[in-house]
């Protein structure tokens, strides 16, 4: 087996993608590829919805409890991951299932990403100096690549320190340097898109059953495990359902607001994952999670 039959489902948070892709891997003899920004965290269990042992249903899964929550992940993590278990899939005569819920990173394999410069001891050093006034090295930066720096925030300090090692390191304004470093896409071959569409009053209802549900499975205390080991500087302390129980934790809300606030953000989080997957990808086929379903698995 030198190639793999491989395809992804994307859609928004609760809307069923992990179910139906437990039923496709299952079907299609594959495993199960996972690009969700918290579920790849190891002890970020109950608010990231992750699939337990027993949900996976014996199915291989990447991409789930690979790193803990003061480690950093990028775009290349992934990109890592996916030659991991493409091979993986090869040597083991496996097919694929990549299922998104962060779907930008399925982008980014798609597409790929241009390789950035090997940056030096004395290019950290001096990106040190520069960020210790971000304002004034993003001033630098606007004012010799206005086209680069017009889509990043003031405040983005990883975007402000990347694009920093980039000049400082090649010489080059970043847009200059990604023009002659175009990117290489990671995924290869073609691979059929499917993009579960729900009702938002339906996903809606559903996230809120969710989030009460994560409440009664301890995500409280899961929370606090996680601030006493870790304190709140990791970014994965930030995200949704973690930062509003800290902040119930704080005694800035009650249990009931908590709830609210949670289904709330995690509703304008679904809102914005069908926005992006409705414009970023070419031919996807569209469906609900039982048309998508019936469409796999007869």
């Amino acid at each position: 087996m030198k190639s793999i039959k491989q395809l992804s489902i994307i859609g928004p948070t609760a809307s069923g993608k992990t179910a139906l892709s437990i039923k496709v891997a299952q079907k299609l003899n594959a495993y199960i590829f996972s690009l969700d920004s918290l579920s790849i965290y190891k002890q970020i269990d109950i608010v990231s919805a992750k699939p337990s042992v027993e949900e996976r249903m014996g199915i291989y899964h990447f991409g789930i409890n690979y790193i803990y929550p003061n480690e950093e992940f990028s775009v290349g993590t992934y990109i890592k991951l996916y030659h991991q278990v493409y091979q993986k899939c090869i040597e083991d005569s496996k097919n694929l299932v990549i299922v998104g819920g962060t779907s930008f990173y399925l982008k980014m394999l798609i597409d790929g990403v241009s390789p950035m410069p090997t940056i030096s001891t004395q290019t950290q050093e001096q990106t040190k100096q520069y960020l210790q006034d971000l304002n004034s090295s993003y001033d630098l930066l606007y004012s010799l690549d206005k086209e680069y720096m017009s889509s990043i925030k003031p405040t983005d300090s990883y975007r402000i320190e990347k694009a920093l090692h980039i000049y400082l390191q090649s010489n080059q304004t970043p847009t200059d340097y990604f023009s002659q470093h175009p990117p290489t896409p990671t995924i290869q071959n073609s691979m059929p898109i499917y993009q579960i569409t729900i009702d938002r009053e339906i996903l809606r209802k559903r996230i809120a059953l969710r989030t009460e549900m994560m409440i009664k499975d301890g995500l409280i205390d899961e929370v606090c495990k996680l601030e006493k080991i870790y304190t709140r500087r990791p970014n994965a302390m930030g995200a949704i359902g973690i930062k509003e129980t800290l902040a119930y934790l704080d005694g800035v809300y009650n249990k009931d607001m908590l709830i609210e606030k949670i289904t709330t953000n995690t509703a304008r989080l679904a809102k914005r994952q069908t926005t992006f997957n409705s414009s970023q990808f070419n031919g996807v086929i569209r469906g609900c999670t039982e048309d998508i379903e019936k469409m796999l698995l007869m």
